[in-house]
């Protein structure tokens, strides 16, 4: 039997009142990003936009390897000169070495690598200039 809805009530669908009744309940308490605006509402459609954000929320790629490994040297190098200790740059550089000489031994998918391994001591020698030692 269908229920009549007297004038002047509102009307209440049963999600409506599934949705009333969980926030009642505290179900919607604490979700993140509730209450918030829309992230990204005044950009243009792309039909990709899901695809890009879990990229960005899983800090996935798509480029070529060689293109990844010289971001990463990019990274190392911004790493080594802001490291706390003389040991940390040398930690940090080496590690890049390691990746760079073995992409250099069998070459990356993409464009050419154009990276040579770090000097070192170099390095190592403009770190105790910044930094006084």
């Amino acid at each position: 039997m269908t229920e009549r809805k007297p004038p002047g009530v509102s009307f209440e669908t049963w999600v409506d009142r599934q949705i009333r009744e969980a926030a009642e309940r505290g179900a919607f308490d604490g979700l993140t990003g509730a209450g918030k605006p829309l992230p990204h509402l005044d950009r243009p459609y792309d039909e990709m936009w899901w695809i890009k954000e879990k990229m960005s929320r899983e800090h996935l790629s798509c480029l070529p390897p060689s293109l990844v490994l010289r971001k990463e040297a990019e990274d190392a190098r911004k790493a080594a000169a802001a490291a706390p200790s003389e040991a940390a740059l040398r930690r940090i550089l080496s590690e890049i070495n390691e990746r760079i000489r073995a992409a250099l031994r069998a070459p990356l998918d993409g464009p050419p690598l154009n990276l040579v391994p770090f000097d070192i001591d170099e390095e190592a020698l403009n770190w105790r200039r910044e930094h006084g030692s």
